[in-house]
């Protein structure tokens, strides 16, 4: 591991140290997708042990795609509690994309049972339990920064699942975002029922 990632990790890792000496479960809580055109918003709640500390969980941003897939592996193995949440382009454009992402954390802290829970950004979910809101938490906190790894993952596999079903569209490369050539795209074959309404009409 490169050195200065070893010392982002091990600040992220001291940042919830506290919260790990005074509460059983500490929940980390990012969302993946809010600013493409299509596909669901996907949120993660992860609850990690205090140790082992998974070497790169990191904010999933920060790492390639390749290094995101084998920490999610790990995480998977290694979490006492993950649980994923989603809201669709029909929920998206019914309530707007951050109530949908609420609503999305909300599913994915059920059965979490959490003493406390540390969320990226996002306040006023109304959980079972305290609530920290951390701005840019995913490059704060390593159970958040666990979290936006599985919320990242699971969505991206999504987009591969949805290339293979409307592969006109090319949401393998892009995976839902607004690239010249997905709007090209969109221009041409029209929307399909994953895109979201209300991001593409000034594309139409």
């Amino acid at each position: 591991m490169r050195s200065d990632t070893a010392a982002r990790q091990a600040a992220m890792a001291e940042h919830d140290r506290p919260y790990w000496e005074n509460c059983a479960r500490v929940a980390g809580m990012d969302e993946a997708g809010r600013g493409p055109l299509a596909g669901n918003v996907v949120a993660a709640c992860v609850i990690m042990p205090p140790s082992p500390v998974i070497p790169w969980v990191d904010d999933s941003k920060k790492l390639s795609p390749k290094r995101r897939d084998s920490v999610f592996e790990q995480i998977m193995e290694t979490a006492l509690y993950v649980g994923v949440g989603r809201a669709d382009a029909r929920e998206i454009d019914e309530i707007n994309i951050l109530q949908a992402t609420m609503n999305a954390m909300r599913r994915a802290a059920e059965g979490a049972k959490a003493n406390i829970y540390l969320i990226d950004a996002v306040k006023n979910l109304g959980l079972d339990a305290p609530e920290v809101p951390i701005v840019h938490g995913d490059a704060v906190s390593y159970s958040i920064a666990a979290a936006s790894i599985v919320a990242k993952v699971t969505r991206d596999r999504e987009l591969l699942e949805l290339d293979r079903l409307y592969p006109q569209y090319g949401f393998a490369k892009h995976k839902g975002y607004g690239t010249a050539e997905h709007i090209a795209a969109i221009r041409q074959y029209g929307p399909c029922p994953e895109h979201r309404r209300t991001f593409i009409g000034k594309f139409l």
